[in-house]
């Protein structure tokens, strides 16, 4: 049975910096073939032009459908279920979707949607990213331009959940897999900082915060989270229940200059064979917990094997298998470390040495 195609939802208040995330993320996707659902609609679907612009190399229009017929997770049963049915037809099938809700969109009940039969067996929710504008969050209105917020909502005839901000802001910090502090460049670094803290609290164990200005997160980071997320809807219930209806089923300023990636580094750590492969798991997710590594990758020569150990860690939670044998490579673990900028690279080798 072929493997299931990984989703990642990023949802996010309307300003706070989701298509500018997206569109860095195509742009960067490094030949991955990558569909793009994006749910905008009344006069704000500008979001669609400005992909549609990102040139075809990157993503042709085939490869972005928008649901412009109101909030996604009112309309899931007419509208995403079939979208997601006509994207897992095609062939060549997409390495990875990504769906950009509306900002007023509820992220619960479109996660719940994957369970739907017919597409349950073919796709899963790799990760929930919710991108919050900071400067916003850091003044207590999290939306830059309110205004622009209601007219999105008067706009929607499908709408069905009057939900205040809060309550919606608290729901997508409830349902995040990532949570993406956007425009740190117009907070301090004190206040980035303690509004990322304040983050990791409010949000269940395990979730990542990270800060960006730019929306500039390496693809390595942002996709391939492994998640699951709806076979894991209990821990990341709705805060508040919006809907009018019982049935769950049915229903800007901008910068012109790009930052890049100065805000994340890489680096490779190497060393000889480990003789017990589990014991390095632990060690490898403690190094994790202490270091706040967002990811961790690579092949590992474990003592007496003749297969490659693969390893991937996302936050603290590390999978390995024995994917292929070494042949004439050198038996040797070599383990790729991601994080934002600043981390302490010769704590971190002492100790996936030791």
């Amino acid at each position: 049975m072929p493997a299931k195609i990984p989703a990642t939802i990023v949802t996010g208040f309307l300003g706070s910096g989701k298509t500018t995330l997206i569109r860095h993320m195509l742009q960067n996707a490094n030949g991955k073939r990558i569909a793009l659902i994006i749910n905008e609609f009344g006069d704000l679907g500008v979001d669609g032009d400005i992909l549609k612009g990102c040139g075809d190399e990157v993503c042709s229009k085939d490869d972005i459908v928008e649901l412009s017929n109101g909030c996604i997770c009112c309309t899931v049963a007419d509208d995403f279920i079939p979208t997601m049915e006509a994207l897992l037809a095609r062939n060549p099938a997409p390495d990875h979707i990504v769906i950009e809700t509306s900002g007023l969109a509820l992220p619960q009940p479109l996660v719940r949607a994957f369970n739907w039969p017919g597409i349950s067996t073919r796709v899963t929710v790799d990760g929930v990213v919710t991108v919050v504008d900071g400067r916003a969050v850091q003044d207590g209105q999290f939306a830059h331009n309110i205004a622009a917020v209601d007219a999105q909502r008067a706009a929607d005839d499908n709408l069905d959940h009057e939900t205040p901000l809060s309550e919606l802001f608290e729901d997508q910090i409830a349902c995040a897999d990532m949570i993406v502090v956007n425009k740190t460049d117009l907070l301090t670094t004190d206040e980035a900082e303690s509004l990322a803290a304040q983050l990791r609290t409010d949000s269940r164990d395990g979730v990542q915060v990270v800060k960006t200005s730019m929306g500039a997160l390496p693809v390595d980071v942002l996709l391939g989270q492994g998640i699951g997320a709806e076979s894991d809807l209990e821990s990341r219930h709705e805060v508040h229940h919006h809907h009018h209806h019982d049935d769950e089923d049915d229903h800007h300023h901008d910068h012109h200059h790009d930052h890049g990636h100065d805000e994340f580094e890489s680096f490779i750590v190497t060393r000889d064979e480990v003789t017990d492969a589990a014991a390095f798991a632990t060690q490898v997710s403690e190094t994790i917990k202490a270091n706040n590594i967002l990811r961790l990758k690579g092949f590992v020569a474990a003592t007496g094997k003749p297969m490659r150990l693969t390893l991937q860690a996302v936050g603290p939670r590390v999978d390995t298998y024995f994917d292929q044998p070494f042949g004439d490579a050198p038996r040797q673990t070599r383990l790729v470390v991601i994080g934002e900028a600043g981390l302490d690279q010769s704590a971190i080798t002492a100790a996936l040495q030791a």
